[in-house]
């Protein structure tokens, strides 16, 4: 009996690294890509195309992306702000990208310089001629459940913005707990929401490790249909622009919970844990999975 396949999108590249205070080279990102293809995974953010003034610890994406052949670079994506970062990625062989809305105005002037009204009508744009182009989009939705500036945020925003960007014509829709403050009932009662209103096929998770809830995060939005999750090698993460973002939900607990749930990720977990061996040593400061000293255990050679 085949078991059901849910999709792991490894973010560690461009998400989990741009808060380290180690800058890495175009060529180290490459190796951990590398490493991230040999485990397995097919759908990695490799970069983002934004100021590197801004984020320093992202210059050099066209760099990046010019490592691959066109087969790998079609399972590749990449952050773009604004059209001016869609145009770059463009010209750098991208041929999916990811687009974020925050859910407050104050996380997206501090995330972007724009209120949320005025970003999505930025995405709106980019989404149009994207779908001329045949790239693929995938929309964010930044602190979906709270705000380090304004707080709780109503869901009924959150599900304003997916259908926002759904109806734009985003191809999916990542609902983000940028800070980690969400909670798993609160998770799978939004999610069950909108994967009655949209489907299952246009959503995922996007989980941060603030309050050591970020797998039971996962669950939650497993249990209500969701079968897409971001997650980072090593638990690398953190937005420069939310205090108090602690790194996102490591992809080998993720990997761990979904396979124990009985999913098919398509992941080989030695060779997960070596491109987790690999972040460790290029940053210095990745934390590691939860479940570190189990997989010392398991795989011990």
């Amino acid at each position: 009996m085949s078991r059901e396949k849910v999709i792991v999108n490894e973010v560690g590249p461009r998400d989990g690294l741009q808060n380290q205070a180690r800058s890495l080279s175009p060529e180290q990102r490459i190796s951990l890509i590398r490493a991230l293809f040999a485990a397995g995974l097919r759908h990695i953010e490799a970069g983002s195309f934004v100021s590197p003034k801004a984020v320093p610890q992202m210059a050099g994406a066209d760099q990046v992306l010019a490592g691959f052949a066109p087969q790998e670079l079609a399972q590749l994506s990449v952050l773009v702000p604004n059209e001016k970062g869609y145009a770059l990625a463009r010209a750098a062989g991208a041929s999916r990208v990811a687009l974020v809305l925050s859910a407050t105005d104050t996380m997206s002037l501090k995330n972007i310089g724009m209120d949320a009204a005025k970003v999505l009508d930025v995405a709106r744009g980019i989404i149009a001629r994207a779908r001329e182009e045949g790239v693929i989009v995938q929309g964010y939705i930044s602190v979906a459940f709270e705000c380090p500036f304004e707080g709780a945020v109503d869901p009924a925003v959150t599900e304003r913005l997916t259908d926002e960007l759904l109806v734009a014509g985003a191809h999916e829709v990542a609902i983000a707990d940028t800070i980690g403050a969400a909670s798993p009932a609160a998770v799978q009662a939004l999610m069950r929401r909108l994967v009655a209103q949209h489907g299952a096929a246009v959503l995922s998770g996007h989980f941060h490790d603030t309050r050591a809830m970020a797998v039971a995060n996962c669950y939650a939005a497993l249990d209500a249909g969701i079968r897409k999750f971001d997650s980072s090698i090593a638990g690398l993460g953190g937005c420069p622009f939310a205090p108090g973002a602690s790194g996102n939900v490591a992809t080998e607990d993720v990997v761990l919970m979904l396979e124990a749930c009985g999913m098919d990720t398509g992941v080989d977990m030695p060779a997960l844990l070596a491109a987790s061996r690999l972040a460790q040593e290029l940053t210095g400061s990745a934390p590691g999975p939860r479940a570190q000293g189990w997989f010392r255990k398991r795989y011990a050679a």
